[in-house]
This record gives C-alpha cells, sequence and structure tokens, in this order.
C-alpha cells in the first residue's frame, strides 16, 4: 500500500506555495493534477509553476503535452498511477495536487477507466447526428439504452452526451455499467487529503483578480497571441486564452477582456468549490481563519505518516 497526500483547491487558494513549502518539509515530489498544467504553451495562463517556485521540488506531469494532443482523463489516471508508484518506490511521499476534481477523484476511488481506441468517423457521425436532431432527441435516444445518464447529463453537456453513445457503440456497455464495474477493485493508495481555502468567498476572489492582474503584466497577451484561431477544441479552449481573443482580434478592449476572464475565472473556482465541498474525506485548512495554516497542515500529515 502506498500513502500519498493529496492537495486539491480552488484557482489562487494557495496550492502550490503550501504543496512546495510540505514537500520540503516531509521529502515528497509532487505530481500534476490539473488538466491545464499538463500542457506546454499555456504557461502563463494555467499558473503552472516555474522554476524558482519549485525550489528544487521534483515535479511530475507538467506541461509534457503540446496543445493539440488529445489526453483523456484514463490518460492521466494511468500515467499519475504510474508515477506514484515510482515516487514511493524511492521512499518519497507522492504529492497530487491540483484543481482538476475529476483527477483527483478517479485516483482517490480507484476508477479503473475501460482502454479504447478512438475512433474519429464515428464522433464524427455523432456530432454530426447531434446538430441534426439536437441534444434534446439524443438524450432521449440515450434513455433507451442507457435511462442512469440520461437523466443525468444535461442538455447543454454535448461532449458527455457523445461521450456516452461512443462507450456504449465500442464497448457494448453503458457509461452506468462501466462506472459500477470501474470502483470494483480497492485501491492500493492509502491518502491523506488537504483542501485549501478562504471562509471568506470574497478574499478568494480578490486573489483570483489579482493573478489576473499579474497573469497580464507576465505576457498572457503575447501568450494567447500563439493560439488564436487555433483548433477549438481542448486545451486551446482554457480559461485564461479564449477571453483575450477580442481583444486580438481588435473587437473589445483588453480592459473590458480582462474584466471577463477574473469573472470566468471566479465561477470556474466556485465550480470548483462546488465539486470539493461533496467530498467528506477533504481536510480543509484556511488562510484567512488560521495564521499558521501551514503548520495545521503539516501537523496532519505528520499524524497520517506516523498511523500504521
Amino acid at each position: 500500500m502506498i500513502k500519498a497526500l493529496f492537495i486539491v483547491g480552488p484557482t489562487a487558494s494557495g496550492k502550490t506555495d503550501l504543496s512546495i513549502s510540505l514537500a520540503k518539509a516531509l521529502n515528497g515530489e509532487i505530481i500534476c493534477a490539473d488538466s491545464m498544467q499538463i500542457y506546454k504553451g499555456i504557461h502563463v495562463a494555467s499558473a503552472a509553476p516555474n522554476d524558482a517556485e519549485k525550489d528544487g521540488i521534483p515535479h511530475h506531469l507538467f506541461e509534457f503535452l503540446n496543445l493539440e494532443d488529445e489526453y483523456s482523463v484514463a490518460d492521466y489516471v494511468k500515467s499519475a498511477r504510474e508515477v506514484i508508484a515510482e515516487v514511493s518506490s524511492r521512499g518519497k511521499l507522492p504529492i497530487i495536487v491540483g484543481g482538476t476534481g475529476l483527477y483527483v477523484s478517479s485516483l482517490l476511488d480507484n476508477i479503473e477507466y475501460i482502454e479504447q481506441d478512438a475512433d474519429p468517423s464515428l464522433r464524427q457521425e455523432l456530432e454530426n447526428k447531434l446538430e441534426s436532431i439536437g441534444a434534446e432527441a439524443m438524450l432521449a435516444e440515450l434513455s433507451e439504452f442507457d435511462p442512469e445518464s440520461a437523466a443525468r447529463l444535461h442538455p447543454n453537456n454535448r461532449r458527455r452526451i457523445i461521450r456516452a453513445f461512443e462507450v456504449y457503440l465500442q464497448t457494448g456497455k453503458t457509461i452506468t455499467e462501466q462506472n459500477v464495474i470501474s470502483r470494483q477493485n480497492p485501491s492500493d493508495i492509502i491518502p491523506l487529503v488537504i483542501g485549501i481555502t478562504y471562509k471568506n468567498r470574497e478574499l478568494l476572489y480578490d486573489r483570483i483578480n489579482r493573478r489576473v492582474d499579474i497573469m497580464l503584466s507576465n505576457g498572457l497577451l503575447d501568450e494567447a497571441k500563439q493560439t488564436v484561431g487555433n483548433n477549438k477544441k481542448g486545451a486551446f479552449q482554457a480559461i485564461g486564452h479564449k477571453e483575450l481573443y477580442p481583444a486580438i482580434m481588435s473587437e473589445d478592449t483588453i480592459e473590458s477582456c480582462a474584466e471577463h476572464l477574473k469573472q470566468q475565472t471566479r465561477r470556474y473556482a466556485k465550480r470548483q468549490l462546488t465539486w470539493f465541498n461533496r467530498d467528506e474525506r477533504i481536510n480543509w485548512v484556511y488562510p484567512d481563519e488560521d495564521s499558521d495554516c501551514y503548520q495545521t497542515a503539516l501537523n496532519l500529515v505528520t499524524n497520517f505518516l506516523k498511523e500504521v
């Protein structure tokens, strides 16, 4: 069994600083659990730690993919499990850090994804069908063989509607059936999960606003110019670039786009908190209520590592 520390929370909450401080104190190495920080070319927008911020701590699964590369949750889970095992085998503490709830929960719940080859022609066929008949009709059709997924999915979630059809047509099993199967095997990871955020939501939002200002001063606009006009899927739709495209195309002012980016990032943080607040395994620390939340977190991990 492998003991591992997870550090989660919304964007701009302080995960990077906390994780590096704990890694230095606990002989740890950091593993990315952020769906944007795995990509190259969006360093500023993703707020991936730079060399100075890493402070000599080894970081894994950061900025190793090209923006056009397809990379699924199943791909991430496979890679992360391998890195966690490798880090632990060297006597280091694996510290999984990020705000992508699906990445984190897939590791914590030991979800095993059925590997299947992508079928671009099938996906295109389904996308064309959805455009033709609409999401409501697609959901009605989905309910005939996977009523649970049809009831759960929102008509606006077009990507997951198409995915539900893909899985069934390629494997003969519904996503609902696969979700049950995927949780049958116990995990070999013994986790401690620490979440960091602010009790006063306005303080978190102020941090987000300041972070956007810093990103802009660090070259976010120039970075966004390198992706404008590219593929509109996957990493190209990351928060931080697409909001600036109107300014790049002279359709709006940079000031207006910056305000929109701040708003979208605050909304993203709210969605992250909604996801993580459902998980009772998370031990929350609050910098605005605890002047030494680092020590609080360190005590939690130290006790965790002492447990047999």
